[in-house]
């Protein structure tokens, strides 16, 4: 997994997460990222259905947003800690996380 520009374990991620984010500041990391508001429809796919080539454009808005949050790196890796297993947090997908932890 790559964390500020350098490729680490899923474990050296957990244990940074920890570092980084303490239980008092999960509130001030999450309170700061772009994801809350109007668009955070984007994070999470809908309760219908959603065709792939939808959740493509919806994945890859949410995904530019992430590119840009100043609070990419703690979103990510908390999302990995906890084994997030819903939406896009950190620029990653459901997906992309459980291949980072797999791998």
């Amino acid at each position: 997994m790559w964390v500020a520009g350098r490729l680490v374990s899923f474990a050296s991620a957990v244990c940074r997460e920890r570092e980084v984010i303490g239980v008092s500041d999960l509130a001030d990391w999450q309170l700061r990222a772009l994801c809350r508001g109007n668009h955070a429809y984007l994070f999470f796919p809908p309760s219908t259905f959603e065709r792939k080539d939808e959740r493509e454009r919806r994945e890859m808005k949410a995904k530019a947003i992430c590119g840009v949050c100043p609070v990419r790196e703690p979103c990510s890796l908390h999302a990995i800690s906890i084994r997030e297993p819903f939406g896009i947090w950190g620029g990653l997908t459901e997906m992309e996380r459980r291949a980072l932890v797999a791998g």
